[in-house]
């Protein structure tokens, strides 16, 4: 009876051990998306003719989507996942928040990847922008207005387009950084990576608006890479309320 006993706590042992390892790697999988997300900001922030600080300066969220590869999931389409960072407080004017993550997905991603691994950047450039990205799934050019971001020290020479546009996005492959046109693409919460991430289930509302949660320390490099850069929310305060 001994003995049998010991098997059985054995076994119970094993299982729970091997769950563990499951959820372990699951959160650590999210960490490193994180951490990846924080060299990616960083290294294009650093690019002299990168993303125009004026613009950086007036973004209320930025969506960082690191090393998205080409996947079979249809004729050209892709998956990306990443995270979406927010300036804290009601009108976006306090400092980058907690990350929550998200996903990237369709045809137009395909056409851009070709065979290399690719980074995304995304600038949510206005509340409107920023709350359909918290409440719902988005479609580049349908749901948000979307445009390819301007890159150089200002943006002086931006079409109307770009100017009217709620996200700029922006792409870096084989060292070559451009705006980007993904329009036709969808952007999403990832609700099961926000799980893994933070150990219950949240929407990212819940992570970015209600504030419920702490900032990982996994997302601290992101978080001081934008603070550094751009600590304060430089938008026309009557376009924030």
């Amino acid at each position: 009876m001994r003995k049998l006993l010991v098997s059985v706590l054995t076994i119970a042992t094993i299982f729970s051990t091997a769950a563990y390892g499951k959820e372990k790697s699951k959160e650590t999988k999210e960490q490193e998306r994180l951490q990846n997300a924080g060299d990616v900001m960083k290294e294009i922030l650093d690019i002299p003719d990168g993303i125009p600080q004026d613009l950086l300066d007036k973004a209320e969220c930025v969506v960082v989507l690191p090393s998205v590869k080409k996947l079979a999931l249809g004729v050209g389409g892709s998956f990306g996942r990443g995270a979406m960072v927010c300036r804290s407080g009601q009108h976006y004017t306090g400092a980058w928040g907690p990350p929550a993550m998200y996903a990237l997905e369709g045809a137009n991603i395909g056409l851009q990847l070709g065979g290399e691994a690719t980074d995304f950047v995304l600038l949510v450039m206005n509340p409107k922008g920023a709350q359909s990205l918290l409440k719902s799934k988005v479609k580049l050019g349908a749901d948000a207005a979307a445009a390819a971001g301007p890159k150089g020290r200002d943006t002086a020479a931006a079409t109307d387009v770009v100017m009217r546009a709620e996200i700029l996005t922006y792409s870096r492959s084989r060292g070559l950084f451009a705006g980007v046109s993904l329009e036709g693409s969808t952007l999403r919460s990832d609700g099961g990576a926000n799980e893994n991430l933070y150990g219950k289930k949240l929407s990212a509302e819940d992570i970015i608006a209600k504030h419920m949660v702490r900032s990982p320390a996994s997302s601290a490099k992101l978080l001081s890479v934008l603070n550094r850069k751009s600590p304060h929310n430089k938008s026309d305060p009557k376009s924030l309320k």
